[in-house]
């Protein structure tokens, strides 16, 4: 893989490149000193330094190495990490950023738990903590002495970095979600199953610290190097940093955060409560109250997006910061602009799927993640698979065969295209420099200063994270044996080996990148194959091999944040084992609720602007249909191009290596930083869901990445991350308090009064001239 240097989007930024005469690294913001003459740039001496542009005496962030050098304080205290305090108040706040991480998995738009208002939250206890418990200095040289040792175990003083990060850590990695937690919703939702909470601890224990084991295993390729930034997390390091480095310019960080994350609070009841209309606003919706009922369904279709699965929400903006996220000021540009070339993709093909019945589209909802049956009903799978779920070929042929919307069957398409693409491309575009990324591993000569900075440290062996995924194989072996899983032991190893193979692909690219490429239609394609008319099989086999994918992805993040803060790995290996297993109970607890409460919500294809069950649809779709892969996925099935789509994939990123080869830049694009993998996946982004808000996602990527990181590279570097993540830690704040006093999570739903903000009828973006769309399809 080239530094990410080599994907600068030169047609977007067009900044002067030229290497500054920078000092050495430096251990603090206020050292940085530049030449610089009347905004003149002038030419440095350090050789193999990634190339800069010097702008008002800022460096501008554009590479993994400048993240490295310039934004992330290499400095490290030598405070102790692992703490009674640390632990207790990780343990504590796991459960809430797990239940969290449910509630958004039930949600219209997938948003994932800010670690910045987890760390906010401990923060605050932390300090309060270190302020009211007893500490040793308060016996000493007093006759209750003797005790001053456990004082200071439960009250060590001042809360540091390093106690706040393990605590924070904890929390965020029982916040990561496990799609093994999700196959319950789903055997709860549509097979009448209630998994035990034994049985559903072993399999999120099994899924995720598996793919812990690769992860350590894989640390050379997917930690160490200056590359590997997981660009997600910066606005997290720089919390914590601004949090705990008392300088004057940490200061200003504070005020800001505390100011953004206030704001944002009461902000947000606004458009999530009161003004639902906030989340969608569209000029065309608003000015077509009045078209005939076919150009209103039309306009609906491609402009309205503000409700659940309404339309592709073009031109729409949302100021409901809840689903727009911090995500956007973190990605970097190159990720955003190949988004948007899908963007387009998507708004074209998904109008000209349904409106030219391919799929036979047009006797479904345009956007669902349901199956249905030819005439548009909700397919009756129950009668097709009984209570032992396994297929019945007499009821298959009296119900027929399932049916996939056009935006679905699309949505799997480009899927497969986007895994092809991703192998392709991290073989040809990356390969070379992950071979040097092994040699300096071997060496033990990584440059990378945050590295170095960690060898005081000792490692966790690589057998640590050998025994781990021995437990956790044996773990999911145990529920394969004594649980419902309907899934054959050989076929266990078989996903968990699939995993294994698809997780270095997949984690470097979010690595290098900020995010990467859902890897679950491969999964289905192949337990579809090996395990024909076993759908809740289908859905156990893509546990243990995809969510051995996204959990590796998730905790190598968080292994890149503990080299960046100074964690010792023998510290961090303990802290994201026990997030794991507290986050496996709770999300569980949780989700029972939820279902409980939501199900018939959560069983309808459109869903509401406030729950939805497009992601347990989406799983429970997918199982079904693969299972049944001879019939509909055959060469004369309906939908034979979406396997055959992953070899397809393959193809263009192959041909665009070798025009690479020949002219690495055509014109202002830089060849190697058109990435088909993304552009694949975004090309269906809108195929369910909530989309009013990729127009406000597009603006603030603009406004963030290349304004603010151009003109005013200073602010940029200071105060970028920390004021996004202070912007979704408030947002999250709010809607954790909101679902359960009014949306329902706790059974007892309370709606805002009616308004024109909040219309008793119809769409909040008053798409189909505000009159509801006709829902046949329940």
């Amino acid at each position: 893989m080239a530094p990410l240097s080599d994907f600068e989007i030169n047609h977007l930024s067009n900044l002067p490149v030229v290497e500054p005469d920078l000092p050495s690294p430096v251990e603090s913001e206020e050292s940085f000193a530049w030449k610089s003459t009347n905004e003149t740039l002038v030419p440095g001496k350090e050789e193999g330094s990634s190339r800069l542009a010097q702008s008002r005496e800022e460096p501008i962030i554009r590479t993994g190495e400048d993240v490295s050098k310039y934004l992330v304080d290499v400095r490290d205290d030598g405070d102790p990490a692992i703490t009674f305090r640390s632990m207790v108040l990780g343990t504590l706040f796991a459960a809430l950023g797990a239940a969290l991480c449910q509630i958004y998995l039930f949600k219209p738009v997938q948003m994932g738990v800010s670690t910045s208002f987890l760390l906010l939250l401990i923060y605050t206890a932390g300090n309060v903590w270190a302020k009211i418990f007893p500490r040793r200095s308060w016996v000493e040289g007093t006759r209750f002495h003797s005790i001053g040792f456990l004082l200071h175990f439960i009250n060590p003083g001042e809360f540091r970095i390093k106690e706040h990060v393990v605590a924070s850590l904890v929390a965020s990695t029982a916040a990561g979600g496990s799609s093994a937690v999700m196959n319950f919703a789903v055997q709860r939702l549509y097979y009448d199953t209630r998994v035990s909470a034994s049985t559903a601890v072993l399999a999120t224990f099994s899924t995720a610290c598996f793919g812990y084991g690769i992860v350590g295993i894989l640390r050379p390729l997917s930690i160490y190097p200056s590359d590997m930034v997981y660009w997600g997390n910066l606005s997290t390091v720089s919390v914590f940093q601004a949090l705990h480095f008392s300088t004057s310019v940490n200061t200003k960080k504070i005020k800001l955060f505390w100011t953004a994350f206030t704001g944002m609070f009461f902000y947000e009841v606004i458009p999530a409560w009161m003004f639902p209309a906030l989340n969608g606003i569209n000029i065309v919706c608003l000015a077509s109250q009045h078209a005939p009922a076919k150009t209103v369904d039309f306009i609906t279709h491609l402009f309205g997006g503000a409700s659940g699965n309404e339309g592709l929400g073009l031109l729409s903006v949302s100021f409901d910061w809840q689903y727009i996220g911090e995500t956007f000021m973190t990605l970097p540009l190159v990720q955003q602009a190949n988004s948007w070339i899908g963007y387009i993709f998507c708004y074209i093909a998904i109008m000209a799927i349904y409106y030219s019945n391919t799929w036979n589209s047009l006797a479904f909802p345009m956007l669902s993640s349901s199956i249905f049956s030819p005439n548009g009903s909700i397919y009756h799978q129950s009668a097709v698979f009984g209570h032992n779920f396994e297929l019945n070929k007499t009821a298959l042929a009296e119900v027929g065969l399932p049916a996939l919307t056009g935006s679905n069957a699309w949505n799997n398409l480009t899927g497969n295209l986007a895994i092809g693409g991703l192998v392709a491309h991290v073989i040809l575009f990356w390969g070379h420099h992950i071979k040097d990324s092994l040699k300096l591993a071997r060496t033990k000569m990584q440059p990378d200063r945050h590295y170095q900075a960690m060898m005081r440290y000792s490692e966790a062996p690589f057998w640590w994270y050998l025994i781990l995924m021995a437990l956790a194989f044996f773990a999911g072996l145990i529920v394969v044996l004594r649980g419902e899983t309907t899934l054959p032991w050989w076929a266990y190893i078989l996903a968990l080996l699939l995993g294994a193979l698809v997780t270095p692909f997949s984690t470097i690219l979010v690595a290098r990148m900020g995010s990467g490429v859902a890897t679950k239609q491969l999964m289905k394609m192949v337990a579809g194959s090996i395990n024909p008319g076993k759908p809740v099989a289908n859905l156990y086999f893509s546990m243990w091999s995809h969510d051995v994918v996204s959990s590796s992805i998730g905790l190598a993040g968080d292994m890149k944040m503990g080299q960046y803060l100074k964690i010792p790995p023998r510290a961090m290996f303990l802290t994201q084992v026990y997030g794991t297993i507290i986050g496996a109970v709770v999300n569980y607890v949780v989700m029972v609720s939820v279902v409980d409460a939501q199900h018939d919500i959560l069983l309808d294809p459109i869903g509401s602007n406030v729950w939805s069950g497009q992601a347990i649809q989406t799983a429970n779709s997918s199982a079904i249909t693969w299972s049944l892969s001879k019939y509909l996925y055959g060469f004369r099935g309906p939908y034979w191009s979406i396997p055959m789509s992953l070899l397809f994939g393959t193809v263009p990123t192959t041909v665009q290596w070798a025009i690479w080869k020949k002219w690495p830049q055509i014109g202002p694009v830089k060849v190697d930083s058109v990435l088909l993998p993304l552009i694949y996946m975004y090309s269906s982004w809108m195929s369910a869901g909530v989309n009013s808000t990729v127009t406000s996602g597009i603006i603030i990527g603009l406004l963030s990445q290349l304004w603010l990181r151009k003109w005013h590279p200073g602010w940029y570097k200071k105060y970028n991350y920390i004021l996004g993540g202070a912007l979704t830690g408030g947002a999250q704040v709010m809607i954790f308090i909101l679902s359960f006093v009014v949306f329902g999570a706790s059974g007892i739903e309370r709606k805002f009064p009616h308004w024109a903000g909040n219309p008793a009828r119809g769409n909040p973006d008053y798409c189909n001239g505000n009159g509801a769309l006709q829902r046949r399809h329940r």
